[in-house]
């Protein structure tokens, strides 16, 4: 991102602003200026749902008004990040062209409002979208206020999974199967649908996965969620062509939290910069400490996409409204999990939105100013305090970023095939399973980069692969050339098991020369079915899913732990077997938090990919190192209460300079942020 953004280097502090709200207040405009200064905002969002007024009838376009908020905004020192409005469509568009709105899978026609309601595939809504980029781009995209795009807004969210079912959507799916698969023969056999006599004999019967329909074809499941993806990938690269068309602006896209129907690893390649919306439930638990980890496990994808710095471009400052059960930020906990952010490679902190609603859905929804009391409010104190903060920081961070030496993959087609299969459990949890795995990295204070099985694993020390159940194409030899040049690769049950089209493997394991086992049955044992394993002198419990596999005689696997009950016991639980210059591993089962803990230390320690802080940090302490110009430790206390810890060295706290060295104690929700002396 440094070499993007060349307009306003600097970190960004601000949010979504929505002025459209508020034309017929001029009083609010011009108080919002002044309030954004005390509060140290440098940039904010513009016309992220302004459609209605950009273009108010058809063809009749009013952007002098955006225009002069952007010129007022710049002649304050406030840079501008201009969206195009197809996050939400106006009415006179969904009365007048039924088509653009989504269909339903029970094949029923949404109706005009809500968000993200548009079919991507519709040839009328692509020519509007098109349209009103184009006169974006030619009036706006040449500002000097105005430093990147905002290409929509949340793509897919829906409220579903992202699709639409229109007959327009099933034409495409059906030319996206045809430029797939070439023949039926070849799709009937992916698909297996000899199986319940569900051969397709001309393409024309191909429908989407529908209640009322086909759903328990895995093959066409997981293919019309590729589809689905690509779909909504080929508009916002459409998008980012249009407005492209009279700009030379960078681009991104605001992603969302473990967002399933979408691969945002092939959004990455078409974006300039990552950016995503971050809404964790903090004090939803007894601590902050599983929620810290479930988000630095996201900020540490969004930063993987690129392996660059990246954006988080919403957050709120204290609420929102859709939750089951809205909790304030308690005192300390807006800075820390703001910083938390900019920690994992999160160059901006930004909000949604900068003033709350005066009505609708999200009148109550978090905001750095609230419906009284301007800037006299503990949510605007701790916005500014925060801002202030960041211009101190600016210069040491910015330059800086992530640099793991451990990954863990994250696949977004595995996921989808690994939960839609029937057995061996219902929850298969795929994202619980790789948060599980991530969690132990973060206590140690390890940072991790999250790759996919198209990514290139050479560069890591250690790489991990969860419930990696289908397997692409060349995976498992880019596995075996990554261990061989040295790596170490941790694999786990149910891996292996499914190629790219969902069919079941019938030969050996496709890495069974690499870990030397023999994987026969995987069992789902019930709560009263205890089991555990035994490792360095000590028993840990198993989880439900615990895989039977055998040492093959004579290939080199070594048993490190084995079960110690029921019928498999004194099977291998956990092998390592040596491959060229690196080591494979294989875990037979799930099992306790305390197990996962052990094995990774001791593969940290073995593969040197600890830091000078690993071993020392009490509970509910993390440490993330951005390194570049210099070497950056922030260092994250998530406990309500003050904690101590012993510093490994002498360091100089960033903001002042300050010396810090020895024993320390940790403010409650404090994150310092330290150089290396």
């Amino acid at each position: 991102m440094r070499e993007v953004i060349n307009k306003y280097p600097r970190l960004l502090h601000g949010g979504d602003y929505n002025p459209e709200q508020w034309l017929d207040s001029p009083q609010v405009l011009e108080e919002d200026i002044r309030l954004m200064k005390e509060a140290h905002v440098n940039c904010v969002s513009l016309g992220i749902f302004s459609w209605a007024r950009l273009e108010p009838e058809e063809g009749e376009f009013h952007f002098g008004w955006i225009r002069r908020i952007i010129d007022k905004l710049y002649e304050n020192g406030i840079y501008t990040i201009l969206a195009t409005p197809t996050g939400a469509m106006p009415n006179w568009m969904t009365a007048k062209y039924e088509e653009v709105r989504q269909m339903s899978p029970e094949g029923v026609r949404n109706l005009p409002g809500r968000r993200h309601n548009f079919c991507y595939t519709s040839p009328i809504m692509r020519k509007k979208m098109k349209k009103i980029n184009h006169e974006l781009s030619r009036h706006l995209g040449d500002h000097p206020g105005v430093i990147l795009w905002h290409i929509s807004n949340e793509y897919g969210g829906n409220g579903s999974d992202a699709s639409c079912h229109c007959p327009q959507c099933q034409q495409a799916f059906r030319e996206w199967l045809k430029e797939k698969y070439k023949t039926l023969d070849n799709l009937n056999h992916a698909w297996w649908t000899a199986f319940w006599s569900h051969t397709y004999t001309d393409w024309s019967q191909i429908h989407s996965p529908v209640p009322n329909g086909e759903s328990r074809l895995h093959g066409l499941n997981l293919d019309w969620k590729r589809f689905v993806s690509h779909q909504i990938q080929d508009f916002c690269m459409e998008e980012i062509r249009a407005v492209l068309k009279y700009s030379v602006l960078p681009v991104t896209t605001n992603m969302m939290e473990y967002f399933k129907p979408l691969d945002y690893f092939r959004f990455a390649p078409q974006l300039s910069i990552i950016s995503w919306d971050n809404y964790p439930e903090w004090h939803s638990q007894k601590d902050e400490v599983n929620v810290a980890v479930r988000t630095a496990a996201w900020h540490s994808m969004m930063r993987s996409l690129k392996k660059a710095p990246f954006l988080m471009m919403e957050s709120t400052p204290s609420i929102v409204n859709w939750k089951a059960v809205n909790t304030q930020k308690r005192p300390g906990l807006h800075e820390l999990s703001s910083l938390q952010a900019v920690a994992c490679g999160s160059n901006s902190v930004q909000y949604f939105q900068w003033r709350k609603s005066r009505g609708s859905s999200e009148k109550f929804h978090g905001a750095v100013v609230d419906h009284r009391n301007g800037s006299n409010t503990r949510v605007f104190r701790e916005v500014s305090a925060l801002g202030s903060r960041m211009e101190q920081i600016s210069d040491a961070v910015y330059p800086t970023c992530n640099r793991p030496k451990t990954a863990i993959v994250f696949d977004w087609e595995n996921w989808w095939a690994v939960e839609d299969i029937e057995g061996p459990r219902k929850d298969m949890a795929y994202q619980d399973t790789i948060l599980a795995h991530f969690k132990p990295f973060w206590e140690m204070g390890i940072d991790v980069d999250f790759v996919n099985e198209d990514c290139d694993l050479q560069g890591y020390r250690l790489v991990a692969a969860p419930l990696n159940y289908l397997y692409k194409k060349g995976y498992a030899k880019k596995v075996k050339d990554y261990v061989e040049a040295g790596g170490c690769y941790v694999a786990t049950y149910f891996s292996g098991v499914v190629d790219e089209t969902d069919l079941c493997i019938l030969d050996r394991h496709p890495l069974e020369e690499l870990l030397g086992i023999r994987t026969e049955e995987m069992d789902a044992a019930p709560d009263h079915r205890v089991n555990s394993i035994g490792f360095e002198g000590k028993s840990y419990k198993t989880g439900c899913l615990r895989e039977i596999s055998h040492v093959i005689p004579g290939e080199g696997a070594e048993v490190l732990a084995s079960y110690e009950s029921d019928y498999y016991a004194g099977c291998p639980a956990l092998t390592r077997k040596s491959y060229g210059s690196g080591k494979a591993y294989y875990l037979a089962c799930e099992t306790e938090e305390a197990f996962l803990k052990a094995l990774y230390a001791g593969l940290a320690e073995e593969n040197g990919i600890g830091t000078e802080f690993t071993g020392r940090l009490p509970y509910g302490v993390t440490v993330s190192h951005r390194e570049g110009g210099q070497d950056l430790w922030f260092v994250q206390n998530f406990n309500e209460a003050e904690t101590q810890m012993e510093l490994p060295g002498t360091y100089a706290r960033v903001e002042d300079g300050m010396e810090l060295k020895g024993s320390i104690t940790l403010k409650p929700f404090e994150c310092l942020i330290l150089a290396a002396k």
